[in-house]
């Protein structure tokens, strides 16, 4: 009995320190999301239909500036998704590109060691 014991305590711990381990890795600090534009149509809008008129950013390249200067960039995938990491600090993040009349961006953001800050940040299509 104290066998059993002792074998689920190992596999608990075995466990604990993989996933203690795993979170403090480079690759799990920074910023993951989807960025949208809106609207997507010229026109009126009704109210609170106004996620129905917005889309993801395809293929859309970012800036990521810190204190020091730019940290790095970015480009969105084919869904407006995208991943990067960085290392803790404040950060302010801006489309690199002139898509839009208005500029998109900039977010600050914050980030934190050993998380991957999720966000849905919007640009104006300009579009009305």
């Amino acid at each position: 009995m104290w066998q059993r014991a002792v074998v689920v305590t190992l596999l608990f711990l075995t466990v604990y320190a993989f996933v203690a381990r795993s979170e403090s890795k480079p690759g799990n600090t920074g910023i993951t999301g989807v960025i949208m534009v809106s609207p997507t149509r010229p026109g009126p809008l009704r109210k609170g239909s106004e996620s129905a008129n917005a889309a993801p950013l395809p293929n859309a390249t970012f800036r990521i500036r810190s204190d020091q200067g730019i940290a790095t960039t970015f480009t969105t995938d084919s869904q407006g998704r995208f991943r990067v990491s960085l290392k803790p600090g404040h950060y302010s993040v801006s489309l690199a590109e002139n898509r839009f009349p208005k500029p998109c961006g900039p977010f600050e953001i914050d980030i934190e060691q050993g998380k991957m800050t999720e966000v849905e940040w919007r640009c104006d299509s300009g579009m009305r």
